[in-house]
């Protein structure tokens, strides 16, 4: 009778562990569907939009610097939210003498800034949820939407998961230098032959791949890009500071016409 007990009271106990097993893993998978910290890549379907040139009608953004101009193709078919404040912003002259407050060695320049020390202005939107794609990727010239918080609840902390927004400043992408070990280990690393060999071939910084929200790619203005992340600055906080001040002039919307490319 005893062990009858005992034997009882093992699977009683065993069927309260299986069934918090078995809530855990319910509550992982809502945590996982409804967060932004990662998405699965399939090299199989894959699309590497940036490597192909603005079709006619395409959106387009005009930023109109100190330095130059930088034409970018953007991508609101992939990135709709951050694409519609990034446009409401600029078409609102939000971004209008906003500074270049970070210029990183070469790798990227941060821009759109309010102050020269990166703050955001009162006017800007910095709750846009992060809108990751497997199609996008910091290539030279990719225009990456700065991350501002990341939010998670008690649930999301213990079983992962949460949300990242991103709001009004934006990166602009340029290279690190990619020498012969370095592709090497990325062709290594990447599970995608296509991928790897396109950041060896245009440049880029492998390591934001799919941390930050990317709205759009250069087309015209490289060297602006290379320009604007190479200004001599120095470190304060976060930010490695130009030492003179560089501005954006203004951020013009529109269309992607052919008839740019007879000028």
């Amino acid at each position: 009778m005893a062990n009858g007990k005992r034997f009882m009271k093992m699977i009683l106990l065993m069927t309260l562990i299986m069934g918090m097993f078995s809530l855990s893993i319910m509550l992982f998978s809502k945590a996982r569907e409804d967060n932004n910290t990662y998405i699965v890549v399939n090299p199989n379907t894959m699309e590497l939009v940036q490597l192909e040139k603005p079709q006619e009608g395409d959106p387009i953004a005009v930023i109109d610097t100190t330095l130059g101009e930088v034409r970018i193709r953007l991508y609101p078919e992939y990135s709709p939210d951050a694409v519609k404040n990034f446009t409401e912003l600029a078409e609102k002259g939000y971004y209008d003498n906003t500074y270049i407050f970070d210029a990183q060695d070469g790798a990227y320049s941060g821009c759109g800034s309010a102050e020269k020390n990166g703050s955001t202005g009162k006017d800007s939107n910095e709750r846009v949820k992060r809108e990751l794609n497997q199609d996008l990727w910091p290539f030279r010239g990719a225009v990456c939407m700065l991350n501002t918080e990341y939010e998670r609840s008690f649930k999301e902390k213990i079983f992962g998961g949460g949300t990242y927004y991103c709001g009004s400043r934006f990166l602009l992408i340029n290279s690190i230098q990619f020498t012969d070990e370095v592709a090497s280990e990325l062709r290594e690393a990447s599970s995608s032959e296509a991928l790897a060999e396109a950041f060896i071939e245009k440049g880029g910084l492998p390591n934001l791949s799919q941390q930050m929200t990317i709205i759009g790619q250069t087309y015209e203005g490289l060297d602006v890009v290379d320009a604007l992340a190479s200004l001599e600055s120095e470190k304060t906080g976060s930010y490695k500071t130009p030492k003179e001040d560089v501005m954006i002039n203004s951020i013009t919307i529109g269309t992607y016409s052919s008839s740019e490319e007879e000028k």
